[in-house]
């Protein structure tokens, strides 16, 4: 599989100007030998640090390194050590990368650091807990994985740690700390999969052991560069949801405590994390020391093709697998899948997420290839194992919660074979219900309903997980098919237990007339009723039951009285009896011939024969049942009447009695003959009872519609003028008849014309109003004949003082076919009326206020039958 470099971006924190040129480091030491003083040793201490190359501040050249040694007991600084730079030039080493050392790669894409060393040699006297070796530092700058509210400067040090074991650890031994790896360059890009190689190598072969840990913090802003305090007290960062010290880069990301690979995909938000990475050396069974190296891991937004898959895919309940490049990548332009089935003519794919289904069972090896024969490809192959007939299964034997399950595995694997299983045994009691064994056995803490988990697996790789529910009793079940029964004196009767354990034991008691009492299922005839009680005992779990056998010495029935019902209903016959058992005769007009109370529907009179009996025993009884037809009752016929008019009802019945309701609308109510009268559309009920037959009464209903009230309506009285044409509309209903016919054009109409001619003064019409069921109604209109050309009457004074004579100034509108408007101002010339409607006027108020006596002046507008506009002025005087 070809797979690019990656290059780690390693930049530290943005410091303020004593210090943003660290960009990580390893504090690590030398055993050199013997001390120049007794019972001392003498080290090499060495301070590896890096610098960005694009950072702010002071060069490697002046930086000031000062190492405070510590007990490791109790943290007291013995020792203060400074350490000179090891480099001679100017400038410090510099690593980075060329512009297309990485060309497949899109986005940021640069490295560069510098890197120095500063050492210094020191002899320390033994000990038995050994020191702590530290180097201060302020500031890291802004760093994605760190919650910076436990910061209120927003700015955090770094402390660079090691340790070199005493003489309670290592004895006469000596130590060299483990080193990691240096001048690597790899480039991360967010959310994509990375490896880094974060290793160390030990010079005395110590067994190296590796994981990701807190970093420290470490001086403030008051002293970027602190010397060494005299008690040294290690502060771990605060990290950020869901960053930790045990996962600076998200749970995505992990370390292999035995490589120091660093793999998996880096967070999605580019950034810059602080990662620490704790080396452990083992010797001989002894944790020597934990060496810590503190780096700033740059997640830039750069972009690379990848093939990813995962290392096996597996289906072991068909030949069916579907697979999928797992990168996220936006640089992949094609996709070519080689599924290896070489028994297939069509085992290669170009789909993104492509399925296959293999010819036959086995191992395949598949191969991705993406942006093929693009100058920035990539390829990975995984296995595709093909195994199906896998399937879980597993059954349990036990008894009670006194006493073990047995859980037997009966998974059945076609390829392959079943190589391990993994319980749970679902006790709410314990976490420790759990076993590996194939054929666990296990006792449940205290009686419960368990949820068992198998999960299961084959040497072919398949896994599959299974779950049943179980009851864990306190007491074996015992399953009785009836606990109360009924037998005759001369019966023989079989009783019946059962438990769903195939171990259960059954005992019975009390040993009267039973044929045997280790059985199940005994056989018994006591001479009287007996209880009868079960013992069952599962391996010494035991539980009791009883069944009562109630005896008699003969069947007692008694059925009851002859009885009369009506014709068309039914009756339930309720025999008294102790039988078990019936059978009735004859079998017709039942549901059920052989039910103890059944209900019956005869249709003429019968007698039924009941045959009771309690196992041999039997007795018989009879009833008779007559019918009786129901009286009848015919209120008649359904009718309609006018509003205000009566209407004789006409009523037959079979039956000795009767009566109607309502009757607050009736005369004659008690004959079958009244008179009704209702306001309103009413139901009227004849109920009818005899007393010599059926006992239920009959109803029948007549309905008397009551057709509404007419509302007949000849319209308003009028005034017009000679030989005027006059449109009368009269409404209410759907038949109309006008008298007198004196100048109607149709006097069978609802809207007549009338014209008129100056021989007479006034004239009233009727009009009869009907409908088509025969209602009606009359009104009548007063029309008043002026002999004047068509004109507006207004009166020269009005008198607003509520006599009721002339208190409102009204014009007369005589021959028009439109009133517009009359209007009153006053002699200023304000409006104190106005209206367009015929019948109102003034009645001498303006705005709530009565206006004052004298000479108002009117304006009126109407338009005559003829088309023709009239507007007529005068005036008009208000006397009060």
């Amino acid at each position: 599989m070809k797979k690019y470099l990656l290059l780690i971006l390693v930049y530290c924190c943005v410091l303020d100007v004593k210090a943003t040129h660290i960009s990580g480091g390893e504090l690590y030491y030398e055993y050199i030998g013997p001390g120049d003083l007794p019972n001392t040793d003498k080290y090499k201490i060495i301070m590896l640090l890096y610098r960005d190359c694009n950072s702010i501040g002071a060069e490697l050249n002046s930086e000031s390194v000062n190492i405070g040694i510590y007990l490791a007991s109790n943290g007291v600084r013995q020792y203060s050590l400074h350490l000179n730079k090891e480099w001679v030039s100017q400038d410090p080493p510099v690593i980075q990368n060329s512009p297309n050392a990485v060309p497949c790669i899109i986005g940021d894409k640069a490295v560069c650091f510098q890197y120095g060393r500063f050492s210094n040699i020191i002899d320390l006297a033994r000990n038995p807990d050994g020191y702590l070796l530290s180097w201060i530092r302020y500031s890291r700058q802004f760093l994605s994985n760190v919650d910076y509210t436990a910061y209120p400067e927003r700015s955090i040090g770094a402390t660079f740690t090691t340790s070199i074991p005493g003489e309670g650890e290592i004895g006469t031994g000596t130590n060299n700390s483990a080193k990691f790896s240096e001048g690597d360059t790899a480039l991360v890009c967010a959310n994509r999969n990375f490896t880094i190689d974060y290793s160390a190598k030990d010079k005395d072969g110590d067994s190296l052991v590796y994981y990701f840990c807190s970093a420290y913090v470490g001086g403030d802003s008051t002293q970027p560069n602190p010397p060494p305090p005299n008690f040294i007290d290690l502060n771990d960062v605060v990290y950020k949801v869901p960053y930790s010290g045990g996962s600076p880069l998200g749970p995505g990301v992990t370390i292999d405590r035995k490589t120091g690979l660093i793999s998996g995909k880096a967070p999605a938000d580019p950034g810059k994390y602080v990662v620490n990475v704790c080396c452990e050396e083992w010797r001989n069974g002894l944790r020597l020391n934990i060496h810590h190296k503190d780096f700033i891991l740059k997640v830039g937004s750069c972009d690379i093709p990848e093939a990813i898959l995962k290392p096996s895919y597996i289906t072991c309940d068909g030949f069916n697998l579907i697979f999928t490049n797992t990168s996220t990548s936006g640089l992949i332009n094609s996709y070519y899948w080689d599924f290896g089935d070489t028994t297939s003519n069509a085992d290669t794919s170009l789909l993104p997420e492509p399925s296959f289904s293999y010819k036959d069972s086995g191992t395949y090896f598949v191969k991705l290839v993406v942006n093929k024969g693009e100058k920035c490809s990539d390829s990975t192959i995984a296995k595709a194992l093909v195994y199906p007939g896998f399937i879980p299964d597993f059954e349990v034997t036990g008894s009670c919660a006194l006493n073990p399950f047995t859980f037997r595995d009966l998974t059945t694997s076609q390829y392959g074979v079943v190589d391990s299983w993994f319980w749970d045994f679902g006790d709410v009691g314990t976490l420790a219900d759990t076993s590996k064994l194939k054929t666990p056995v296990y006792k449940y803490s205290s009686p419960q309903t368990a949820d068992v988990t198998l999960m299961v697996t084959n040497s072919k790789g398949c896994l599959d997980t299974l779950v049943k529910t179980i009851v864990i009793a306190d007491k074996p079940d015992v399953i009785l098919p009836f606990r109360d029964t009924l037998i005759c004196i001369i019966d023989t009767l079989q009783l019946h237990a059962s438990s769903t354990s195939s171990s259960a034991v059954f005992s019975w008691t009390p040993n009267i007339n039973i044929d045997r009492t280790t059985v199940a299922d005994p056989l018994v005839s006591p001479p009287s009723t007996t209880t009868y009680f079960v013992t069952v005992n599962d391996k010494g779990c035991i539980n009791t039951d009883s069944i009562i056998v109630n005896v008699v010495s003969a069947v007692q029935l008694t059925i009851g009285n002859d009885s009369t019902i009506c014709l068309t209903d039914s009756i339930q016959l309720k025999p008294q009896t102790n039988a078990l058992y019936f059978a009735w005769s004859p079998g017709t007009n039942f549901r059920d011939s052989t039910e103890a109370q059944p209900f019956i529907l005869p249709t003429a009179a019968t007698t039924y024969q009941l045959t009771a009996s309690i196992g041999k025993c039997t007795a018989l009884d009879s009833i008779k049942i007559s019918v009786v037809p129901y009286p009848k009752a015919s209120a008649g016929v359904d009718t309609s009447i006018c509003f205000g008019k009566t209407t004789l009802l006409q009523a037959n019945i079979t039956g000795s009695q009767f009566s109607w309701s309502p009757t607050n609308s009736l005369l004659n109510e008690n004959t079958l003959t009244p008179t009704a009268g209702p306001q309103a559309t009413t139901s009227y009920i004849l109920t009818v009872t005899d007393v010599l037959g059926c006992p239920k009464p009959s109803f029948d209903t007549i309905v008397v519609n009551v057709i509404p009230k007419i509302l007949a309506f000849a319209g308003n009285d009028t005034a017009i003028v000679a030989n005027q044409p006059l449109q009368l509309n009269a409404t209410g209903g759907t038949v109309y008849n006008w008298s007198p016919i004196t100048g109607l054009s149709n006097p069978n109409i609802s809207n007549p014309i009338a014209i008129l001619g100056p021989e007479r003064d006034t004239i009233t019409y009727f009009v009869n109003v009907g409908t088509s069921v025969g209602c009606n109604a009359t009104d009548n209109i007063k029309v008043t004949i002026f002999k004047t050309l068509p004109q507006l009457f207004i009166p020269s004074a009005f008198t607003p003082n509520n006599d009721r004579l002339n208190d409102i100034l009204t014009p007369k509108v005589v021959g028009m076919q439109k009133f517009n408007y009359f209007k009153v101002f006053n002699r200023w010339g304000v409006l104190m009326f106005s209206t367009s409607e015929q019948g109102k006027g003034w009645d001498g108020m303006y705005g709530g206020i009565k206006q004052a006596s004298g000479t108002y002046v009117y304006m009126a507008q109407a338009v005559d039958y003829s088309g023709k506009l009239i507007n007529q002025k005068g005036t008009v005087v208000l006397i009060r």
